[in-house]
């Protein structure tokens, strides 16, 4: 006879003690985690309730299971959760505007941090001087990790991940590459009214 499977709430506090535990042991990518029975005497809790966690974490990408040598971290930017969950969220219209104005809200805020402390604009200036940014969210990406908020940066990144299911990414061809020029002196020179002209232009 099966055992009864978990329910939610249990289920759920068991995929947040695992990964609370992932987190806390400092495992990476193609780490082995402790077995499931392991996993049951760490956490004091059912090996039914344990195996189905791992299940739901296997289907997800985040670990895989190797016969005969054990259970592995997986490396969580070949996951497909964002896609996964992107097809349930961004099918309200509501939903999809909110993605944008969010990601949209956090790159404002990003530029006014820098224009307001004067960070240096040292190594953006060189990457945009040797072209390696190949859309205009890569250079957007980078000036937010500038600000130094990186929890925006993480946010912004998973927003991104949704929006480019909603919109086509920009590519960086040369009059993109002038408009961030224009943006990053503008930051340099403190002209704010400039700035965001240059903003917006980036965003059409």
């Amino acid at each position: 006879m099966d055992s009864p499977k978990p329910n939610s709430k249990v289920f759920i506090e068991i995929v947040n003690r695992i990964r609370e535990m992932i987190s806390h042991d400092g495992l990476q990518p193609g780490d082995k985690i402790p077995s499931e029975r392991e996993l049951s005497e760490r956490l004091k809790a059912g090996r039914s309730s344990i195996r189905e966690a791992l299940r739901a974490l296997e289907l997800l990408g985040l670990i895989e299971t190797r016969r005969g040598e054990g259970t592995f971290l997986k490396d969580f930017r070949n996951h497909h959760l964002v896609e996964l969950l992107g097809t349930f969220i961004l099918k309200d219209g509501q939903a999809k505007g909110d993605v944008l104005l969010t990601k949209e809200w956090l790159e404002k805020e990003s530029l006014r941090t820098i224009l307001d402390t004067g960070i240096s604009m040292e190594a953006i200036q060189d990457s945009l001087a040797a072209r390696e940014f190949r859309t205009v969210d890569s250079f957007l990406r980078e000036l937010i990790h500038h600000s130094g908020n990186l929890l925006a940066g993480k946010i912004w990144y998973i927003l991104s991940q949704y929006g480019a299911m909603v919109e086509k990414a920009v590519l960086m061809d040369d009059e993109k590459m002038e408009e961030c020029v224009g943006l990053v002196n503008c930051l340099l020179e403190k002209q704010e009214d400039e700035m965001w002209e240059f903003y917006y232009k980036l965003k059409t």
